[in-house]
């Protein structure tokens, strides 16, 4: 489903442990990570889809996690030209989101990253609350501070925490879709 500005209606999905780090997951075959994410069903209510991705790509189920918050509104990225597809369908430039914090209320080993056929992701790590804005891909990046600094305060109702530089050698901290 495409919306009539060229738009795909999708979930982005902050986890976030009881130590305020982020699930970080490192998309199959390639070095490139990212929060889970996916398309919003005709039928589905966006907390619906978000429920559907989370336990599709990560193996949560929503029993297992809270919301702690979510965008006010459709933050939306464009895809870099060579990645929009224009001979099939309704020409798709890009994402609209809307971002859900949640906070895991379960232990690491309900995570399930091969939960289904196709699985997004083939590692994870928890990381500090800015990093990601440091290595997603970079047409991604702007909507990621988006939703970071929208968010934050749901986290984080003492005071945001400043940003630094992220720490580089997580590899320690890698979980493996296959230990």
């Amino acid at each position: 489903m495409i919306d009539r500005d060229g738009f795909r209606p999708n979930v982005g999905i902050i986890l976030s442990n009881q130590n305020r780090r982020l699930f970080w997951g490192r998309r199959v075959g390639q070095n490139a990570w990212q929060f889970p994410q996916g398309g919003i069903n005709p039928s589905e209510t966006p907390e619906e889809a978000m429920y559907r991705e989370l336990e599709e790509e990560v193996g949560l189920k929503a029993c297992q996690v809270t919301i702690l918050g979510s965008t006010r509104g459709w933050l939306r990225y464009h895809l870099p030209k060579r990645y929009i597809r224009r001979h099939c369908g309704p020409t798709c430039i890009g994402q609209k989101q809307i971002w859900f914090m949640l906070r895991v209320d379960c232990g690491e080993d309900a995570f399930c990253l091969d939960h289904t056929d196709k699985p997004e992701f083939d590692a994870w790590r928890w990381v500090l609350y800015w990093q990601p804005l440091h290595e997603v891909v970079y047409f991604k990046r702007h909507v990621y501070q988006q939703a970071l600094e929208e968010l934050a305060p749901v986290l984080y109702p003492e005071g945001v925490p400043e940003r630094v530089q992220p720490y580089r050698d997580s590899s320690r901290m890698l979980r493996q879709r296959y230990p």
